[in-house]
């Protein structure tokens, strides 16, 4: 097996976080996952049962410094009872000129799960936090090794 190629490890310092189109260049931090569920399946003549997929939960989370209300104003519209959730999508690039190439994600049907509405600590630039739901990934531009 060949030896790692350590210039080849991507850093997270180019990654991006774009918002229906809109780069959100004060957001340093994104993680989307998806949380695979199973259930147990007994299995005649065997010890060990067997596990079933019944389920995916996509979620997430983007963090940044804040710089304006924009985003919260625009969750916040779910306060309102005769509006529904805000729903967006979210592209993630993740590049380094050093890499394979960059990858980009798109994370389809977002809806944010928490508004914080004001906080700070005194001496602190102060950063939000905002986690999310998706509806699914999807791989626009992958990483291969070529």
């Amino acid at each position: 097996m060949p030896v790692l190629d350590s210039t080849r490890t991507i850093s997270g310092k180019f990654g991006e976080v774009w918002m229906d189109g809109e780069w959100l260049s004060n957001f340093h931090t994104c993680e989307a996952t998806v949380d695979i569920q199973y259930e147990k399946v007994k299995r005649s003549g065997k010890r060990a049962d067997g596990n079933k997929v019944v389920g995916l939960e996509y979620n997430g989370t983007i963090s940044g410094y804040k710089i304006t209300s924009e985003l919260a104003r625009k969750v916040a519209q779910v306060l309102d009872d005769r509006k529904g959730a805000f729903v967006c999508e979210i592209i993630v690039k993740l590049d380094d000129p050093e890499a394979y190439g960059y990858e980009r994600v798109r994370l389809k049907g977002v809806q944010f799960t928490k508004i914080d509405v004001i906080k700070f600590e005194h001496g602190s630039i102060v950063e939000e936090e905002w986690p999310f739901l998706y509806d699914g990934p999807e791989w626009l531009n992958p990483i291969t090794a070529n």
